[in-house]
């Protein structure tokens, strides 16, 4: 008890006690508020660091491999298509875009696996994956360098057929499927880092108001306390020092909110879009490519007919529609969402894009990229009406050429449609990076500045980037 009491008289009975008790735990909140907000600052800052040169960029190139692969695969086809009896009755403009074509995929997907090599650094399963990846796609385009040298030599046309069929086979059995767990892989890390970032902000909001309460509250007993012993009503640098906490407190939780904000209009809003219709563009490819490989390889007809009519699923799912009533069924389930934009009767990529409409234009966007593939797949339907009556030189003239109301402008006008879809999704995408980087710079200058960074259809071109992420267009 004597200890108790000594103590008491030490820290609270005198009045200078009192004093240094109450400053020390003024200051001592106040230090802890100045480095929660300068932690806070450059945790944001790392954070979207992180989103705008690492995270979006790995999960869109690994997205932009799996296009160019079937791009790639796509062009190897029309080449063979065009080529004719070694170069005899060769369809010049088709073969000329088609090798230059084939040549821009090849590099991308070198570019591609380089930065994919380094993006997996530490992850083993991803590096194996690109391991597996380098060393699968070297030995398709032996398999593809094979077929169109052997197309060059007179009656080559079986052995090519032959050595492109095993080509198509690995690309499908292999290539795809890892091109496809890199994108999902790199995906689920930026998905958990997003979630870890949201978690955080949401405990530093609460530790900033909760410490901020305790800060103004301590400042204001010292106040009351000063006021009652020397009877001064208000004391200057306390009040500066009080108005000092509120602003801090003000700016800190609008840099939090703000930022946790930016950071769901990033992820949520806008990326969550550009992954769904990157996974459309590639199928998009894919299907494409079924088109050359069906026109091809009669032996296989069927398995390419199947394999268009899944991927058309996968983009714009109708259920239980076949190839004959694909059409009917689109125009039917496009006429009920026209009328009711919450009737959507079905379901693949262009669903999840049409579920996440979130900025001006996109809605707009979005339907025109469906009309447009209402378009293709029509196309497709006629390619194999030539084909059925037999008329299988006008159906690879149609699927190749690049004329005005053929098939291959009408991909060309559904691409077109979608890059500039998801180019509204990537402008927002670097418009909210851009805010959250203003948010810590404007609203808590101390927090820090951003650090640079680096951004790591029958058709193919070259790669840009918008808001740090990747663009790769091929048309």
């Amino acid at each position: 008890m004597a200890a108790r009491a000594a103590l008491r008289r030490r820290f609270w009975a005198t009045m200078p006690a009192r004093l240094r008790l109450l400053r020390a735990a003024t200051l001592l909140l106040a230090a802890a508020m100045t480095v929660l907000l300068l932690a806070a600052g450059l945790a944001v800052n790392g954070t979207w660091n992180s989103v705008a040169g690492r995270d979006a960029p790995r999960t869109t190139s690994a997205a932009d491999l799996n296009l160019a692969l079937n791009d790639m695969d796509a062009q190897a086809a029309n080449i063979l298509l065009s080529n004719g009896n070694t170069g005899k009755g060769r369809l010049d403009t088709p073969y000329d875009k088609a090798v230059g074509f084939y040549g821009s995929a090849r590099r991308e997907i070198g570019h591609d696996l380089r930065t994919l090599a380094v993006a997996a650094q530490g992850d083993r399963s991803d590096e194996m994956t690109v391991e597996n990846l380098t060393d699968d796609f070297a030995e398709y385009q032996e398999l593809i360098g094979r077929a169109l040298e052997n197309d060059g030599h007179p009656g080559g046309k079986a052995a090519a057929l032959a050595d492109y069929r095993k080509a198509t086979d690995l690309l499908q059995a292999k290539l795809l499927p890892e091109s496809r767990t890199l994108v999902a892989s790199n995906d689920r890390a930026f998905n958990a880092e997003y979630s870890a970032a949201r978690s955080t902000l949401s405990a530093q909001l609460a530790a900033t108001v909760a410490l901020g309460a305790l800060l103004l509250a301590a400042l204001g007993i010292l106040q009351w306390y000063l006021a009652r012993r020397f009877h001064r009503i208000l004391n200057p640098p306390l009040l500066a020092a009080t108005l000092c906490t509120l602003l801090a407190v003000i700016l800190g939780t609008q840099m939090l909110t703000s930022s946790s904000g930016n950071l769901r209009g990033a992820r949520r809003d806008a990326f969550d879009s550009v992954v769904a219709l990157s996974r459309a563009r590639a199928i998009a490819y894919d299907a494409n490519a079924d088109e050359s490989r069906y026109l091809l390889d009669p032996q296989r007809r069927d398995q390419y007919a199947r394999s268009f009519l899944t991927k058309s699923q996968q983009l714009y799912g109708i259920k239980g529609a076949t190839l004959d009533t694909y059409d009917d069924g689109l125009a039917t389930t496009w006429r009920a969402y026209r009328a009711d934009h919450q009737d959507l009767r079905f379901t693949g990529e262009f669903r999840r894009e049409l579920d996440n409409i979130t900025f001006p234009g996109e809605r707009a966007a979005a339907e025109q990229t469906v009309e447009t593939y209402a378009v293709y797949q029509r196309d497709d339907r006629h390619i194999r009406a030539l084909v059925a009556q037999r008329k299988e030189g006008q159906a690879v003239s149609f699927c190749i050429s690049w004329e005005p109301g053929m098939s291959n402008a009408h991909f060309g006008a559904w691409m077109a449609a979608l890059d500039q879809l998801t180019g509204i999704n990537r402008a927002h995408f670097a418009s909210s990076v851009s805010d959250g980087r203003s948010a810590v710079s404007g609203l808590l200058p101390w927090g820090g500045r951003p650090a640079p960074h680096s951004d790591g259809a029958h058709h193919a071109g070259g790669a840009t980037t918008a808001g740090g992420i990747p663009l790769t267009s091929h048309l």
